[in-house]
This record gives structure tokens, sequence and C-alpha cells, in this order.
């Protein structure tokens, strides 16, 4: 299902994956760029609906991972669109060495969409980093896993009971208690989530769960809070 979020930024359902038995939904998002390319982030399975939608907005010219699990369906993007450029977050690159990254994200936005797309990375963690983006056009920031919210109706059996207490459900959902711990460094995040924040964003776009067009900066902090 493909589906416009906000003024120049569209979303895609992909696939249920299954993460350590529990199974995910995976979302990705797409923006079409001033200069005629478009921007794609975390990639989910490429269809021929995708294909076609995609091809009528622009050229796909960046792929980007927003962290180092985010990465299954990439070869088969860049199969499709060779000339474009990989981006890899933190750690990935070591992970996936059977495809060539053209960069690794940092704490800047690349120049080719720096004037539409802002991006901070959430550091500290020795587990795993994520970089977040902000639509600037649609005033939308770009969670991965980070913050999650998996409908309520979705979560029953043994594994929503586990789901609901890791925080993970609802509105209130936040990020998976054994990657909080894995911050023994929190300033660096503390860091990124008030440059997050100082965006002012309006709306979420997650990966896994509810997404919101009102009210994004009163979720994210208090999704947030624990840093």
């Amino acid at each position: 299902m493909i589906e416009q979020f906000a003024n120049r930024l569209y979303t895609a359902e992909g696939p249920v994956v299954s993460f350590f038995g529990f199974p995910y939904p995976t979302r990705m998002a797409f923006a079409p760029l001033s200069d005629g390319s478009v921007w794609v982030w975390s990639p989910v399975a490429l269809t021929e609906e995708l294909f076609a939608f995609i091809g009528d907005l622009g050229t796909v010219r960046h792929i980007v991972a927003p962290n180092k699990i985010h990465h299954l369906f990439l070869g088969e993007w860049v199969a499709q669109w060779p000339d474009a450029k990989l981006y890899a977050p933190p750690g990935l690159a070591r992970r996936r060495k059977d495809l060539n990254f053209d960069a690794e994200l940092g704490v800047d936005p690349d120049a080719a969409w720096a004037p539409e797309i802002d991006q901070v990375i959430f550091r500290g963690s020795f587990a795993m980093e994520e970089v977040v983006f902000f639509h600037r056009e649609s005033r939308t920031a770009i969670f991965c896993d980070l913050i999650q919210r998996h409908p309520e109706a979705a979560m029953t059996g043994w594994r929503g009971r586990l789901m609901r207490l890791d925080g993970l459900v609802g509105d209130r959902g936040s990020t998976p208690r054994e990657w909080r711990a894995s911050f023994f460094r929190r300033s660096p995040a503390r860091n990124a989530r008030r440059k997050v924040l100082s965006w002012n964003p309006e709306r979420l776009l997650i990966a896994h769960g509810e997404c919101a067009h009102h009210g994004a900066g009163d979720i994210i902090e208090r999704a947030l809070s624990w840093i």
C-alpha cells in the first residue's frame, strides 16, 4: 500500500518480517527532491506497483538505511537503480560487505538533500546508532526503531504481552528496553533529542506502528523521556 503522508512525502507498506520470532510490519518513506531526484528511506521489498509509482515522481538517486538492521532490501533497490548513491548508517558497512556503499551517514545531511531534509545521529549506544531525519516542508520527523507504536489490536498472545511490557505498543510506544540499556553514554543521545525537538516537528513517521499527523513534538518528547 502506497500513501501520500504529507506534501512531497510518501510511504509504502512492506511485508511483515520476523525479528527474533516477533512479527514486525515494515514501512518505508520516499520524497521527491527539487532537482527531480527521489530520496528513499529504509526501502521495503520492491514491487512492480512501487517501481511504477516512484518512476512517475523522478529517478531514485539516494538510498539511505537509518540503522544497521534495516538493510534486507537494499540490494534489490541498488540493482534497479545502479546509479543511485547508497548511504550506510554507522556499523552497517561492516555487516554488509556485499554492498558497495558510497558514504556513511554523518551528523550533517548530504549536500544533495540538505536544503530539504535534515538529520541527526542518536549516538551513545554500544549496540546500534540510528540516524533520524526531518522533512522540512512537511515538518515530519522520521524515526525507524527508536520509536515504536505497534497497534493494540495486533498485540495478541504471549508475544503481544511481551511487546507491551517492552513499552512498544499504542500511543505511549517508545524504544525497546534492551536497546535503552545499551546507551551507556546518554549525553550524545540527549543532544540528538534536543535537536529533533528544535525542529518543532508536527508529524511523526515511523517504520513500525502508528504514525502521527499532529503533535509530533510531544509524542517524541514523551517516547524518548528515558534518555
